[in-house]
């Protein structure tokens, strides 16, 4: 029984740092399965955040040099986290850090040269695994239902709260999953504005009362009523939410509390559509897995019929730095890793472009 020792690598759009996950992952009678070794998150240092939440509004010249840059510095990391544990590992997974995702325009671009990676680390480099999908006509995302579907086929669904929510889930024989809306991003956005990077534990937002125009106005957002398959960013963030979020001059924790709310309630709609039976379990993993009164006012706004599942802080923390690692064994098999039920190609795919450390 072959184990791969895997790397994964994972920036998300809530720019909360980078996911390391050292994980081995095996196929065993026709069932994978898999173990998280060892973890650890980088925070970016103001400079780095700054260029990264800005990369959508750079030149060509400039964003290009950020991706070399980027590169290099997901390289350093790999190579430190690897002699620090002294790991012995068969490839890098790496996600990047995505600066551009318009599917409708066939436009997505995750900034971090796998090349530079697989150079600086002097290791085999899995990365890029979105283009493909878009090129069959795409959306590029969500990537992560091959990792529910394979890995955790005991939940009815994957819920993931990072910048945005998706969740994944089975229906007649497919993997089934899409971008339901906004998660953390717009969190963050607000408490930034009084110089704290996240509401722990979502105590500010406990604390606050609804608005109610402004939980109209979100809900009312067109996004919501488009079909899926469908996948969002942080494009949409800006231009349509931002905007929203000024125009209504409430408390900080007032605005935490509102925006809660529309999230779950989103959130609970988009599973109550697929009409889940009693007893289904909503995995729940991603930063927002963290905040108390999100998961309270999730719970609240599902009802019954769900119960809402938190796994091991680990695991919430560095499930999609796992999936990526997956993803890059599936690509090591020439094996199925993007699923066209998710994301609307005209086939499934084995994605991920690898580069192998150059020879000087």
């Amino acid at each position: 029984m072959k184990v791969f020792k895997v790397l994964g690598m994972m920036s998300g759009t809530s720019l909360d740092g980078l996911d390391i996950a050292y994980c081995h992952i095996w196929n065993e009678n026709n069932q994978w399965d898999f173990e998280i070794r060892q973890t650890t998150t980088i925070s970016y240092d103001d400079d780095l955040y700054q260029n990264l939440k800005n990369a959508i509004h750079l030149s060509e010249e400039a964003h290009l040099q950020l991706h070399s840059d980027y590169g290099i510095w997901l390289g350093e990391q790999a190579k430190a986290f690897v002699k620090k544990h002294d790991l012995q590992i068969d490839f890098i997974a790496s996600h990047g850090h995505t600066s551009h995702h318009r599917p409708e325009e066939g436009i997505t671009f995750q900034l971090g040269d796998g090349q530079k990676i697989a150079d600086i680390a002097d290791k085999k480099t899995i990365c890029d695994f979105r283009s493909l999908d878009m090129e069959l006509g795409g959306q590029g995302a969500p990537l992560v239902p091959i990792g529910d579907a394979l890995l955790l086929a005991e939940y009815e669904f994957c819920l993931n709260l990072g910048g945005i929510s998706n969740m994944s889930f089975q229906k007649e024989e497919k993997r089934l999953a899409y971008d339901i809306g906004l998660a953390n991003m717009p969190l963050n956005y607000i408490t930034e504005k009084i110089g704290l990077k996240y509401d722990e534990g979502g105590k500010m937002a406990k604390r606050g009362k609804l608005i109610p125009t402004l939980l109209a106005e979100l809900n009312d957002l067109k996004y919501y009523q488009l079909p899926y398959p469908k996948s969002t960013g942080y494009e949409w963030f800006t231009s349509a939410i931002v905007s929203l979020l000024e125009k209504f001059n409430g408390s900080t924790e007032n605005l935490l509390h509102t925006v809660i709310h529309h999230n779950c309630e989103q959130i609970a709609l988009a599973i109550k559509k697929e009409k889940p039976k009693k007893g289904s379990q909503v995995l729940v993993t991603g930063g927002g897995a963290l905040n108390d009164f999100y998961i309270s006012t999730l719970s609240e706004k599902l009802g019954t019929n769900c119960s809402v599942k938190i796994p091991p802080k680990k695991f919430i923390e560095f499930k999609e730095a796992l999936v990526f690692a997956f993803m890059g064994v599936l690509k090591e098999l020439n094996e199925i890793n993007v699923l066209s039920s998710v994301t609307g190609a005209k086939r499934n795919s084995c994605s991920g472009v690898v580069f192998e450390p150059s020879k000087i």
